[in-house]
Parts: C-alpha cells; structure tokens; sequence
C-alpha cells in the first residue's frame, strides 16, 4: 500500500522589535501552515542564521504574517491575547504539553512559579520538570513562559536570558522589589 504524504515545506517571518530580531517558522504543507518555532534573537548572532541552523531550507513568506504583527504589537506594549490554535504542537507530548498549555492561560501582568505550575497539571513535585519543559518552549512570547518565576520571587531561567525576561515581565506591567524579585501582588496563587 502506498500512502501519499504532502511534503512540508518551512518558511519564516522576521520581527524587528525592541529585543532584537525575532524568527517566526511555519511548516506547510496542503492548506495548513501551523507555528513551528518561534526563535528569540541571541547576542551576535543573525536570526537568519539561527532559523537556518533549524530549518537549513526554510524560505522567507510574501508578505507579513498576522502573528508577526500581533508580536510585534505586544512587544510594542499593546495587550495581545495569542491563540494557540495555530501551533504546531505536534512534537510535544504528555507533560510538556500539558505544562506549555497551562502556561499559555498565565494573565498578562502576572506571574506563576514552577511549583504552583507543576501542581496545576497535577505533578505537586514537578516544579524541575516544569522548568525543563519551559526550556524546550517552541513558542516564546506566545506560550509565555517568561511568566513563570521561582518560589521566592527571582527570575529563574529564560531562553533569551534574564534580562530579556526581566524587560517583558516589565512591559506588562510586572513590578520588582530592589533585590529584582516579583512584587508579590503579580503573583498567582
């Protein structure tokens, strides 16, 4: 028997903002073109180069995709609700799923910690699996997993790097004591 599969193609969209760079990749293939990865700019590196280090044959879109706007408005201090509808999470399983789902449900200007995360999903003690499912976060800004901090208030890690979690923490309106942890009055219970 032989089944017949469309080849995907990859193609991708570049977000000037006040992070840098930022790479948005859809994988086509037929009608559908579902977010792959979204890529995060990295000091000295051309996001050109970085979405080629992932999809070596990836080709620019035509015209500007509605995501790359919607990403662009928020990085521009708009409030954007993002649909996860039009991700593919095709590659994520289980836990990581759940945990990336429940992270997408995190309100604007506020914050979650790992454990509390964890517990939502029904793990009490998974707060390190959380955080390893936050590191493979495909979806930064649209799944945002830089919503999700320490028990005590401090960062705790991000793909972009602290400073970079820091800046969009504070472009929703999420206050820091002077020791640079989260005001608790952002933090969800």
């Amino acid at each position: 028997m032989i089944i017949y599969r469309e080849k995907a193609f990859y193609t991708y969209g570049i977000i000037s903002s006040i992070l840098g760079e930022i790479g948005v990749v859809r994988r086509t293939a037929g009608r559908c073109s579902p977010i792959c990865r979204i890529l995060l700019p990295e000091e000295g590196r051309p996001i050109t180069g970085i979405i080629k280090d992932f999809f070596p044959d990836a080709v620019p879109e035509r015209g500007e995709e509605e995501i790359c706007r919607r990403i662009r408005d928020y990085l521009a201090g708009d409030a954007i609700d993002f649909r996860l509808e039009n991700l593919d999470f095709g590659g994520l399983k289980g836990f990581s799923r759940r945990v990336l789902t429940a992270t997408g449900k995190i309100p604007r200007g506020n914050v979650m910690t790992y454990g509390r995360l964890a517990a939502s999903v029904g793990v009490p003690s998974g707060a390190r699996a959380v955080g390893n499912a936050m590191a493979g976060n495909p979806f930064p800004l649209v799944i945002p997993c830089h919503r999700v901090v320490r028990r005590d208030g401090s960062l705790g890690g991000f793909g972009g790097g602290p400073e970079m979690k820091k800046t969009l923490l504070e472009l929703e309106g999420v206050a820091f004591d002077p020791r640079g942890r989260v005001l608790p009055a952002h933090l969800l219970k």
